[in-house]
């Protein structure tokens, strides 16, 4: 599924989330509840499995939006049951628009009854891995990394589908957030640096597992708390019970969760989203200030930074670009001039306030640089006087590995130029990004980032990887030299 305009293009894109609840009637209809809270994180394709004492397990797997799919009854009535479990996807591994095949949740019938799993993350060994289940003789149904864990769990002698899980993950390398389901039980798992995001909430008699706070909301349910990297939760109608089958590790969790992919309104680490970026704002006022007549913000997720840039400066904030909503993925391009029209089908300038003032444009990032340097021509067409970018996260020199769909390091503008380079590529007036530093400083460690034993995984901005890439390594991809 293509993107409907080429500023979707320029985006690093969300992994995927998940979502799973037991003990509620018509389980299914929260989990569609909650994957629609969850849509930023993937809108290719969703998915939804759920189990009922009379009916067994049923599925549904759809591409496109869970508003389109999931709210028809006529779909919603084959879903029956107390426990179900959901899956949003954009496609990080496996071929991109991809077969109906490839959509989670993945469902397997082992000897002790069924199982399905919705993984957000990636395995860095699926590659290996996958070449040692064939030889072995496992017949692969999809693309996804995610399916090896089901066959790794076929292939686990252990006598329960919790110990199964625990085998299969102890083999898989990477960062994974997984729920899963059997006939009774909702099960949640983190690898054990914590690299992707899973939170615990309650539901009146039942309990609900998801990617993000903000799902929880939506449902009505009570946060209760994150599940801690290698944690594997096993919930049924007695409760929840916690194990650890991981050695333990210090925390590596994506900073870019807190830059970009989560929605501002959950919560990370008893924190708001927003907070952090608008915290992020005022770290780049401090270390990146201009003279300046307006701070306005790229939509909408430069919108946090901007005000808090705007609030330090003393700059006056003002929405000098306005957001056409309507445009998605599913926008018809009936011509090619339509097509070429980009970045215009989406923003617009607000004529009126830009005219001879000079203007900073605060984004979250900077890809390969086609959005913003469009975003600049049509502020200039706008009659501004001066355009300087402030960007609300460190230049991104390196692909990710663990679940975000980063182009190959040879499209990174950042990867390729200097700072002052990209600044006249991009023919602004002025290029700054926020340091590594100033955006740990942001995220709460008020010394920023310790070298030895930095609190985050960062590897987008400083080419450390926590988990070393197996399989890109295998392609002869190159590690930054120490």
């Amino acid at each position: 599924m293509p993107p409907a305009t080429p500023f979707d293009d320029d985006k690093l894109k969300e992994e995927c989330g998940v979502f799973g609840v037991i003990g509620v009637t018509d389980a299914a209809n929260f989990v569609a509840l909650g994957l629609h809270a969850l849509q930023h994180r993937g809108q290719e394709a969703g998915g939804i499995v759920s189990h009922d004492p009379d009916d067994g397990f049923n599925s549904a797997r759809r591409f496109g939006y869970v508003r389109d799919n999931f709210t028809r009854q006529s779909l919603m009535s084959t879903l029956p049951g107390p426990l179900a479990i959901g899956h949003v996807r954009y496609s990080t591994a496996g071929s991109k628009g991809a077969a109906i095949r490839d959509v989670q949740p993945f469902f397997g019938e082992f000897a002790m009854g069924g199982a399905a799993i919705a993984h957000n993350g990636n395995i860095t060994n699926a590659m290996a891995l996958k070449r040692e289940l064939i030889e072995r003789g496992s017949i692969f149904q999809s693309s996804s990394d995610s399916e090896c864990i089901i066959h790794l769990m076929a292939r686990s002698l252990q006598q329960n589908i919790p110990e199964r899980m625990k085998d299969a993950l102890r083999r898989v390398e990477g960062a994974f957030s997984i729920v899963a389901m059997t006939r009774t039980k909702l099960i949640g798992v983190r690898d054990a640096l914590g690299v992707r995001p899973l939170v615990l909430g309650k539901i009146g008699d039942g309990w609900a597992l998801s990617s993000e706070t903000c799902a929880l909301d939506i449902i009505g349910a009570e946060f209760v708390r994150e599940i801690e990297p290698g944690e594997m939760v096993v919930i049924t109608k007695d409760g929840v019970v916690s194990h650890h089958p991981f050695e333990k590790k210090p925390s590596r969790f994506c900073i870019f969760e807190k830059v970009y992919f989560s929605r501002p309104d959950s919560i990370i680490a008893g924190r708001s989203v927003y907070e952090t970026r608008r915290q992020i704002g005022v770290e780049l006022a401090r270390e990146a200030p201009v003279e300046a007549d307006l701070v306005c913000p790229i939509p909408d997720s430069g919108t946090p930074a901007a005000i808090g840039f705007s609030q330090e400066s003393g700059i006056p904030y003002a929405m000098g670009i306005i957001r056409n909503q309507y445009v998605g993925r599913t926008f018809i391009e009936p011509t090619e001039q339509i097509r070429n029209m980009g970045v215009r089908l989406k923003l617009n300038v607000n004529r009126a306030l830009i005219k001879g003032k000079r203007v900073i444009l605060v984004d979250d990032s900077v890809v390969r640089g086609t959005t913003s340097r469009k975003i600049k021509d049509m502020i200039l067409d706008a009659g501004a006087a001066e355009v300087h970018f402030r960007i609300a996260s460190p230049p991104t020199m390196w692909p990710c590995f663990y679940g975000v769909d980063t182009p190959d390091r040879d499209k990174l503008l950042a990867a390729n130029m200097s700072i002052d380079e990209m600044r006249d590529h991009l023919g602004v007036d002025s290029l700054r990004f926020i340091t590594l530093d100033g955006l740990y400083r942001a995220a709460g460690e008020e010394n920023g980032r310790d070298a030895k034993s930095p609190r985050y995984c960062d590897a987008c901005f400083s080419g450390e990887y926590p988990v070393p890439p197996a399989d890109m390594l295998d392609k002869g991809f190159k590690l930054q030299a120490k």
